[in-house]
């Protein structure tokens, strides 16, 4: 095994000017960001404790994917506008790279793939804690890798819905993360990466695709979020609204609420939350009304596990 290939770093790269399916790929991109105008689900989440909702991302993580695979062949007109690829369609593989395909059923002809990763918008961490450790040879040029934050539209409550997917060249962020870990970070350990050889892209699940890191204490090898590539997009998604507050407030606030070991702890995060939303120097809203709507049922559900 030997050092992987460091070109790429952060760089995207098209597929091949010239390529004959180079527009499909624009257009799958576009239709992937602009999930949050088609996305739509019939499930509900309602009494869960605000103590519990960290956990959301094990029980909806999969429906999520499922949800947004759904929609990309719901919206193909966006990406597929004449029809040229009217006998292909997104498909999920379980347990294989990447995740999703753009497959003719006849012959299994594919097109391009997606490394599909949801993110629950408001868990504990701050940042997407998913792992891509997929080696670089694995993907071809035009396969994505994807992360669809979400939330519940409600926050405590109600249906999935998505925010700015975070969109990326597989190839590109597998050398971006191994050009992280090599000569980037700040380490006494070895830092050397063990390649897979002979890997080519869309492997059969019995292939030993992943880069390993030879020293890796903390299981770390592979979190996009800490190698910086994801930086300025976690920034945007801190200052996105919900319920007219931004997330990392509500993030904060639900962050101490379940860390926090006294019913006095939690009713002064509420009442910080409450003074942030109040005193955000905007008129009254809907949507500021909402939100004082949740802190009001957060209220509740604290009363109501008191014994």
């Amino acid at each position: 095994m030997t050092n992987g290939n460091r070109e790429d770093l952060a760089a995207e790269r098209s597929p091949a000017v010239g390529s004959e399916h180079t527009q499909l790929h624009k257009d799958v991109r576009e239709a992937i960001a602009c999930l949050p105008i088609h996305f739509r689900t019939e499930t509900q989440v309602s009494g869960i404790m605000a103590t519990d909702l960290h956990t959301l991302h094990t029980v909806l993580g999969a429906t999520i994917e499922e949800q947004v695979v759904r929609t990309l062949n719901l919206v193909r007109n966006t990406w597929d506008p004449h029809d040229k690829y009217a006998l292909y369609s997104f498909v999920r593989q379980a347990q294989t790279f990447p995740d999703v395909l753009l497959r003719r059923m006849s012959d299994g002809d594919v097109l391009l793939g997606i490394e599909l990763k949801g993110w629950y918008l408001l868990a504990k961490e701050k940042e997407p804690s998913l792992r891509f450790q997929v080696t670089a040879a694995a993907c071809a040029e035009q396969d994505l890798i994807v992360v669809v934050p979400w939330v519940l539209s409600n926050v405590i409550s109600g249906s999935p819905v998505v925010f700015e997917p975070f969109i990326h060249s597989a190839k590109a962020a597998a050398a971006h993360r191994n050009h992280h870990w090599q000569d980037v970070r700040s380490t006494q350990l070895n830092s050397r990466i063990e390649i897979p050889q002979g890997i080519t892209p869309y492997p059969s699940k019995s292939d030993r695709i992943l880069d390993k890191p030879v020293a890796d204490r903390g299981g770390n090898f592979g979190r996009l979020a800490r190698t910086g590539l994801m930086d300025s997009y976690i920034k945007r998604l801190d200052d996105a609204p919900l319920c007219g507050i931004k997330t990392v407030f509500w993030r904060d606030f639900l962050r101490t609420f379940q860390q926090s070991s006294t019913d006095d702890q939690v009713r002064t995060a509420l009442e910080r939350l409450r003074r942030r939303i109040e005193g955000a120097g905007n008129a009254p809203s809907s949507k500021t009304q909402a939100a004082l709507t949740i802190i009001g049922e957060v209220e509740r559900l604290l009363e109501i596990a008191e014994p």
